[in-house]
C-alpha cells in the first residue's frame, strides 16, 4: 500500500474514493486500517462480492439498468448517472425501497475518446433540469473521466470545462457539492483546477 500517497491526500483534506476493482476484500480492509473509508467499484458483480455495510461505497463505472436493483440500498453514491433511461430505473428501484438515492451526473468532456461514457457536457444544465422530476434521486455532484494523455493542456481544458459547469450547476442547485475528477495519473492536476473529490486506484497499491 502506498502509505505516503494516502497521507499526502489526507493532508489536503479532500475527498478520496479508493478504487478497489481487481483487488480483494482483504486489501479493502487494509486500506480501511490506514484511514480510508470510501471505496469505489466499477462493476456491480465485483462490488457485491466485497460489499461490507461498515464502509461507504460508490459505483463509479458505467451502470446498466438491469443491475440497478442489486445496488440500491447498498451504495451511498452512484457516480455514473448518464441518461434519463438510467435515471428512471434508479427512481423505480429507490422508490421500492422508500429511499432517496444520491447520484453524481457523469459528463463526457473528452473529445477524442469515443469509448468514454457520460452525458454530453454541452447539455448538462438541461439534463440536471430534467432530473428534478425524480423525487427519489438527489443529484449531489458532477463526475468526469478525463482523456488519458500526456498532454496536460488537453486535461486542463477538460477540467476547466467541468469546473465552469459545476459552478453554474451549484448556483442553481445548491445541493450539488462535489466535483469528482482526477484519477491516479492526473489527480494533482485535477485538484489545481477545481476538483473536490479524486478517485484513485492503481497508485494506492503501488509503493
Amino acid at each position: 500500500m502506498n502509505e505516503a500517497l494516502i497521507k499526502e491526500i489526507q493532508d489536503k483534506h479532500i475527498n478520496l474514493v479508493a478504487v478497489t476493482k481487481k483487488h480483494t476484500k482483504e486489501e479493502v480492509d487494509q486500506l480501511h486500517a490506514l484511514g480510508l473509508s470510501v471505496f469505489g467499484e466499477n462493476r456491480v458483480q465485483e462490488f457485491l462480492t466485497k460489499y461490507d455495510p461498515a464502509y461507504t461505497w460508490h459505483i463509479i463505472g458505467h451502470l446498466q439498468t438491469n443491475k440497478v436493483k442489486y445496488i440500491i440500498g447498498k451504495v451511498d453514491v452512484i457516480e455514473s448517472l448518464d441518461s434519463i433511461k438510467l435515471a428512471k430505473e434508479i427512481e423505480k428501484q429507490a422508490k421500492k425501497q422508500d429511499l432517496v438515492q444520491k447520484v453524481f451526473v457523469e459528463l463526457k468532456v473528452s473529445q477524442t475518446d469515443e469509448n468514454k461514457t457520460g452525458y454530453p457536457y454541452q447539455d448538462a444544465m438541461n439534463f440536471l433540469a430534467e432530473l428534478q422530476q425524480f423525487p427519489h434521486i438527489k443529484v449531489k455532484g458532477l463526475m468526469c473521466i478525463a482523456t488519458h494523455t500526456d498532454d496536460q493542456a488537453v486535461n486542463i481544458k477538460e477540467f476547466d470545462t467541468m469546473k465552469q459547469i459545476f459552478d453554474e450547476a451549484k448556483e442553481k442547485y445548491p445541493e450539488i457539492e462535489t466535483l469528482s475528477m482526477g484519477m491516479s495519473h492526473d489527480w494533482r492536476l485535477a485538484l489545481e483546477h477545481g476538483s473536490t473529490q479524486v478517485r484513485i486506484g492503481t497508485a494506492l497499491f503501488t509503493d
